[in-house]
């Protein structure tokens, strides 16, 4: 098993120094970062999967507490809604693209080097449950309090990041409108707005719907997103 060569090992010890934590039994971490199908296509009797649900159990207990400590005077449903937008696949990618996962996920021969956004965000999940095995909740509410805020939202596309910006105001999320689709079969044209509670926020244009709806949602983010600070 892959896991086994000393070039995987290697990689695994520096994984663990930039999570600031080495497991006590590092089984865990090979289970969390071996997807099932490079579990069945070498016979190998685990894979991420359980550790997926039990992390995700674990990471909303985590970001519910976190909630409810730093945000006093919201509601459940705002809080509920906040919830839902930290732990989103978006998030959860950003954020073990940021760790490496992509590179150190095990996969099966077909999907090798491809992993999907999907893949990386359950792996993010396997990752903490398996902390919580190995080192209790304290373990992996560190490594929770340790994940890129900013610089994970800047890696998703502007659909997910105005999504996400309209939650944590606590109002209705974005919703898109095709208005026009003009030119010929092999080179067409699409038009499509972003609205907000009714209320027109953007257009955009593309060759695809989706494209043009990102085009919307980027125009969108440039007229509502606070504006960065300065260093």
């Amino acid at each position: 098993m892959n896991g086994t060569e000393p070039a995987r090992q290697k990689s695994l010890l520096e994984f663990q120094r930039r999570i600031g934590y080495e497991f006590n039994d590092p089984t865990l971490l090979e289970e969390a970062l071996t997807h099932s199908s490079y579990a069945h296509e070498r016979g190998v009797p685990f894979w991420n999967e359980r550790l997926e649900f039990l992390g995700d159990a674990v990471l909303e207990v985590l970001i519910s507490e976190e909630l409810f400590r730093t945000r006093p005077d919201a509601s459940e449903g705002q809080m509920t809604r906040e919830r839902a937008s930290l732990v989103r696949e978006e998030m959860l990618s950003a954020w073990g693209h940021s760790l490496g996962l992509d590179d150190l996920l095990l996969l099966g021969t077909g999907q090798r080097g491809s992993a999907s956004e999907n893949m990386i965000g359950d792996a993010v999940e396997a990752l903490i449950g398996a902390l919580y095995l190995d080192g209790g909740l304290e373990r992996a509410r560190n490594f929770l309090s340790r994940r890129p805020r900013e610089a994970a939202r800047e890696q998703l596309d502007p659909k997910s990041r105005l999504q996400i910006l309209c939650q944590e105001r606590n109002g209705p999320t974005p919703y898109y409108e095709l208005l026009q689709r003009k030119g010929p079969e092999h080179d067409p044209v699409f038009i499509v707005r972003a609205l907000l509670d009714g209320k027109e926020l953007a257009r955009g244009r593309g060759t695809s719907r989706k494209a043009a709806e990102q085009a919307a949602a980027r125009t969108a983010l440039k007229l509502i997103e606070p504006p960065k600070k300065q260093l």
